[in-house]
């Protein structure tokens, strides 16, 4: 199952191992059992600490659960956690096995602290880059605490419970029977719904705090860059933002970042929140900025930020950097189908549509790479292009013209979503030539229409463009003395991650030159 080299960094995680652990499996007569224990055996053989034994007793086959020897804590994955999920499987045997997680000693406090009994189960796909965050998120925390219990379900494997339970979207997390949320979730927003006054809390500890030299609100590539640009500066610098590591969590493969061939967005985003915890910068994450107040005689002459929260926080300079989100079709039925056949994310949806009918929307890179992608998973595809004509690189057209199972459909306008109250069932669409009405039979519409900045609740407070973006100039300056911006949710023109980084990095160089010109004990600190 893993490769000679796979195998020997196993092994040396595997070193870490402090307590006996025993996996227990439960299998049946099919491939992927004989797969599943193939595994299981190579892991076994990889630690004199992990032993392994053959009982059949979980109704999920194949599965197994990997247990603490003589204590109750275990977790489980039905299915066979390789791809994106492996990194899950690593750290599930560390931790079950006694070593300590990287997590803040305050949440590991607040997970024990937690009381009550939950069952969590996760729905995820090998493909999904979303699923390991919840899944490791969730294993850890029935590590932490005895009264959570988590397994970890393949719905590629388990098509008859995505069934039934018409899971459309991965990952979908259920907590004893009921859905408990859909999408990506740290370990500290799952938290943060279970512990309904984590919030409230935090306010608290937020309100408290001293005004910013530097605040940046969002934690993008530009927001990460400009953190780290200012706090180098040896200025008191603060992050807010809503999730670390924004539109980039959502990206699956990126080969064009300078000098790294290869990443992936939720690795690329990790590693840019370790390199701003790495300096003296106050990251409050889960914080959603809702009003902007210009800095004037009322407010000292500091610039307030108002969060979803309650809480206020207030700063010399300000840099925003709230990024982008993916664009809706606006139609009616796309909200009321979203996560039930609507979809926006190919890669982690993409294999719960096995065998079915899907439509993409758009015809741009995104649009057609998504339909290249599904074309290989699903019965077939539909691309639907608002324009005359594709917009993808001709190497994308080239490959998608070459698959049977892909219609191409040009100058069309999407205008409903059809479905049956439970599921996507069809799409309305008119032909921009002739102005007639077509329907689409399908199960599934993956949208990829491109981004939409983030910037509604800045209206009426700084100059923004016809389209929504924050006007700034060769500086990254806003409207506002003293705000400053940059990345996607800005006039900067090619919505790229190293544009964005170096758009960050400009913005608080400018910020930290208007703190030299306005603000004489800064200037004072930095010749210090």
């Amino acid at each position: 199952m893993l490769d000679a080299n796979l195998s020997t960094q196993l092994k040396a995680y595997l070193e870490k191992v402090t307590q006996p652990i025993e996996i227990v499996a439960s299998l049946d007569g099919s491939a992927k059992s004989a797969e599943l224990n193939e595994l299981l055996e190579q892991i076994a053989s990889l630690s004199d600490r992990i032993s392994l034994v053959r009982r059949d007793d979980d109704a999920r086959k194949p599965s197994f659960a990997i247990n603490r020897v003589g204590s109750d804590i275990g977790v489980r994955f039905a299915g066979i956690p390789l791809g994106h999920e492996f990194t899950s499987l690593v750290l599930a045997l560390l931790q079950v096995g006694g070593h300590p997680s990287k997590a803040a000693a305050e949440v590991i406090e607040q997970v024990r602290k937690l009381d009550g009994d939950y069952k969590f189960e996760t729905y995820f796909s090998l493909s999904c880059q979303n699923c390991p965050d919840v899944v490791q998120a969730l294993n850890l925390m029935s590590v932490l605490n005895p009264k959570i219990r988590h397994v970890a379900i393949d719905g590629a494997l388990y098509q008859d419970e995505v069934e039934a339970r018409q899971v459309m979207s991965v990952p979908t997390v259920y907590l004893n029977g009921e859905v408990f949320d859909q999408g990506r979730m740290s370990l500290e927003q799952i938290l943060a719904k279970l512990d309904t006054g984590a919030s409230a809390r935090e306010a608290e500890k937020i309100k408290a705090k001293d005004a910013f030299d530097v605040l940046v609100v969002g934690g993008g590539p530009a927001g990460a860059a400009a953190a780290i640009y200012a706090s180098r500066k040896g200025i008191r610098t603060g992050v807010a933002a809503e999730r670390f590591g924004g539109q980039v969590l959502d990206t699956m493969a990126i080969e064009n970042f300078i000098s790294v061939p290869y990443t992936e967005g939720p690795k690329l985003a990790a590693a840019l929140e370790q390199h701003v915890r790495d300096y003296d910068v106050d990251v409050m994450n889960l914080q959603r900025a809702e009003t902007l107040v210009p800095a004037s005689d009322a407010t000292g002459g500091l610039v307030e930020i108002r969060l979803a929260s309650g809480a206020t926080l207030k700063s010399k300079t300000v840099i925003l950097a709230t990024g982008a989100r993916w664009r809706q079709m606006g139609v009616p039925g796309e909200d009321d189908y979203r996560n039930k056949g609507v979809a926006y994310c190919p890669h982690c949806d993409g294999p719960l549509f096995k065998g079915k009918r899907v439509a993409v929307i758009g015809g741009g890179n995104s649009g057609v790479e998504a339909a290249i992608d599904l074309a290989g998973i699903v019965a077939h595809v539909t691309l639907l292009e608002f324009d005359g004509k594709l917009r993808a690189d001709e190497v994308l057209q080239r490959k998608l013209r070459s698959l049977p199972n892909v219609d191409v459909i040009v100058s069309a306008q999407s205008t409903e979503v059809l479905g049956d109250g439970q599921k996507v069932t069809g799409l309305v669409y008119k032909d921009r030539t002739d102005g007639l009405m077509h329907s689409l039979t399908l199960e599934g519409i993956f949208v990829q229409i491109g981004l939409l900045p983030n910037t509604e609740w800045l209206k009426g407070t700084l100059e923004l463009s016809p389209r929504g973006e924050i006007v700034i100039d060769a500086r990254g300056q806003t409207s506002l003395p003293g705000v400053f911006a940059a990345g996607d949710a800005t006039t900067v023109p090619y919505k790229q991650i190293v544009i964005a980084m170096g758009a960050g990095s400009t913005a608080a160089l400018s910020a930290f030159d208007h703190l030299i010109r306005t603000s004489a004990p800064v200037a004072e600190t930095a010749a210090a």
